[in-house]
């Protein structure tokens, strides 16, 4: 959530911006439902004041025995007045509230204006792209000819877009949640094991409510969602908190399976692994002092490819333009794999500074040793990294002529020493 000042005084760059972060947003109506909440506050302070006047001069005039009939009628009516402009001012109050919601964070300086994935900038590129001696098969004619991926089945239990793992391909999964755990917590970060479902409080503190709500997958008895990611549970941690200056920054990992509906992406990438509703992620998590907080985010963005050089995937860098970032970003890098079957790039991890956009939402605020003084922290997050996409460039970067697959050296040990998965 923006603050409502920085808006104020910055209308013009704000409508800008928002032309193309959120083009369908009603800005000036917005603007004009602000000037008609202070103004309502106004007015009931003003009442609320001359009430408090009229009950000072009631007690004075029972004080001195005299008639403060007159008075206590003029305070009723004010008492009148005040319950209907408290009325009035919860409803604009209310409305206002929940299109503040609504605005998408402002991009950093740094990032450059444009509408869509066109105007993203490659920054790195790390490894060389497999040149294969032999037509390369899609994940999902390895995994199958393996016995290791069963979509069929998955289909037959759940519906389309969820995936079953089986014997290699099942320890595979397990094998890279736990490589990439433990890599994260040699580098400092603390493990987290959070809840699986969580509260519309905690989803509206990290963004992902009231906007993307049809995204998500919603109890029908209970005010709870499954978790689109970690980094709702995770964040939400200290929803509410003021930390020390002196704890931060703060740095956490947690795996959680993950749930969307993906709505809105129907005909988009639906054979194989590409868009699930159901996979699993590690995610890391950071918060810091305002002053740290890019520098934090280069490190958050090594912290994550890390995992891609150990496991030998070639990857790249992409800086995300003004538009094609997500709403709560303020600035984004995407990690992006090569899966030499499907010859395309894959993002396998979204790398945000989100400064203080979450923090005002989840009121997460840390205490100046120097000043005493209290203020917002700025959150971080990046996947570390979500397992789907990496078990495509896995299976499809390490596959032979027979179908069978190598596995990376990183993860033997996570393996039981397994160097290559064959026909089970």
């Amino acid at each position: 959530m923006l603050d409502i000042a920085t808006i104020r005084d910055n209308q013009d760059k704000v409508r800008e911006l928002l032309k193309i972060r959120a083009p369908k947003f009603p800005f000036d109506a917005f603007l004009k439902l602000d000037v008609k909440r202070r103004t309502l506050q106004m007015e009931l302070d003003t009442l609320r004041s001359q009430k408090n006047r009229k009950n000072d001069e009631i007690s004075q005039l029972l004080k001195e025995k005299k008639d403060a009939k007159p008075v206590i009628a003029q305070m009723k009516e004010f008492s009148r007045k005040i319950a209907e402009l408290e009325a009035g001012t919860e409803t604009v109050e209310s409305e206002f509230k929940a299109q503040l919601f609504l605005i998408p964070n402002l991009p950093h300086e740094s990032v450059k204006p444009g509408v869509d994935a066109k105007g993203n900038t490659e920054v790195s590129h790390h490894g060389d792209i497999p040149k294969l001696s032999f037509k390369p098969k899609e994940h999902t004619e390895l995994g199958e000819g393996l016995g290791i991926l069963d979509m069929a089945r998955a289909s037959k239990i759940s519906g389309s877009a969820f995936p079953l793992f089986r014997g290699a391909g099942a320890r595979l999964v397990r094998a890279l949640i736990n490589f990439m755990i433990d890599q994260h917590i040699r580098h400092g970060y603390e493990e987290i094991w959070p809840p699986a479902l969580v509260n519309r409080a905690s989803m509206t503190g990290t963004g992902q409510l009231p906007k993307f709500e049809e995204d998500m997958y919603r109890l029908k008895d209970d005010e709870l969602f499954l978790v689109p990611t970690a980094e709702v549970p995770v964040t939400n941690l200290h929803r509410d908190e003021v930390l020390k200056e002196e704890d931060l920054p703060l740095k956490y990992t947690a795996y959680t399976p993950c749930f969307r509906r993906e709505a809105g992406s129907y005909g988009k990438d639906t054979k194989g692994l590409v868009r699930i509703h159901q996979f699993d992620k590690v995610e890391l998590v950071k918060f810091a002092r305002p002053e740290d907080s890019y520098k934090a985010h280069e490190q958050l963005l090594k912290d994550a490819e890390r995992i891609l050089e150990l496991l030998e995937i070639p990857y790249r860098v992409i800086q995300l333009c003004s538009g094609d970032m997500g709403f709560a970003a303020a600035k984004c890098y995407d990690i992006e794999a090569w899966a030499v079957g499907l010859g395309r790039w894959l993002e396998v991890s979204s790398v945000s500074n989100f400064e203080a956009f979450q923090a005002r939402r989840a009121n997460i605020r840390f205490k100046r040793k120097d000043s005493n003084k209290s203020e917002f922290v700025h959150t971080l997050n990046g996947s570390g990294l979500a397992l789907p996409r990496v078990l495509i460039a896995i299976l499809e970067n390490n596959q032979n002529a027979n179908g069978s697959v190598r596995v990376p050296e990183a993860l033997r040990p996570y393996m039981g020493g397994l160097a290559i998965i064959n026909k089970s």
